[in-house]
């Protein structure tokens, strides 16, 4: 189990070139863009919705991935919540594997909703996104910050619904959690559209199949 703290913040569609130039001049080089595909997956009840979690599996340039999340706690863009990854064989999820590494490392219980929910879980929307990729250090610590430009989809009754992703994520990956609140405030006098975003991609999906 690992605990993920990143700064979410929506982007405005007409700074998104601005914003990249900003990582870009900042980093001293140009980002490294990955394709991500996601399909996050539920009981036909939303269960794991109701216990604030999160089932995803991706598709990443290296291979799929299986990740469950926790929402954990969200305030004024930052994101904090634990979260259990592993890498699959193919686009299918292993979820005994996944429950095993969950029951090995969760102290507080929060794995139980997906326990629960093991055997009734369906697909239900898809979050696929270009992602933007620069590593900065910031008074000494490490922050991973990227630029997700990209869509929400769900099939509901036959009918494709689909909402814009756009936003920056700046994730702290080693060091002080102030980093990321120095950073944020940096670019939100660069950039002025930004806003602190509490709403992760997972619920933008929930959302967007609720209409």
């Amino acid at each position: 189990m690992a605990i993920e703290r990143e700064i979410k913040l929506a982007l405005p569609r007409d700074q998104v070139d601005a914003a990249l130039r900003l990582f870009e001049t900042r980093a001293g080089a140009p980002g490294r863009a990955v394709r991500l595909e996601n399909i996050y997956f539920d009981t036909p009840s939303l269960a794991l919705a109701r216990a604030k979690s999160a089932l995803r599996l991706r598709l990443t340039p290296e291979g799929w991935v299986q990740t469950f999340k926790t929402v954990g706690v969200a305030q004024s863009g930052l994101h904090e919540r634990h979260e259990w990854e592993m890498p699959v064989a193919g686009e299918a999820l292993e979820i005994e594997r996944l429950l095993k590494a969950c029951a090995a490392d969760d102290r507080a219980g929060e794995s139980t909703a997906l326990t629960q929910a093991a055997a009734t879980l369906i697909p239900l929307f898809r979050t696929d996104f270009t992602r933007t990729l620069w590593t900065l250090e910031v008074d000494g610590t490490q922050v991973e910050a990227a630029v997700d430009q990209g869509e929400v989809t769900a099939d509901v009754n036959g009918t494709l619904r689909r909402t814009p992703i756009c936003e920056i994520e700046l994730e702290l990956k080693d060091g002080d959690e102030a980093a990321l609140h120095t950073l944020a405030a940096e670019l939100s006098k660069a950039l002025p559209g930004l806003a602190p975003d509490d709403i992760s991609k997972a619920q933008r999906g929930y959302k967007l199949r609720e209409g």
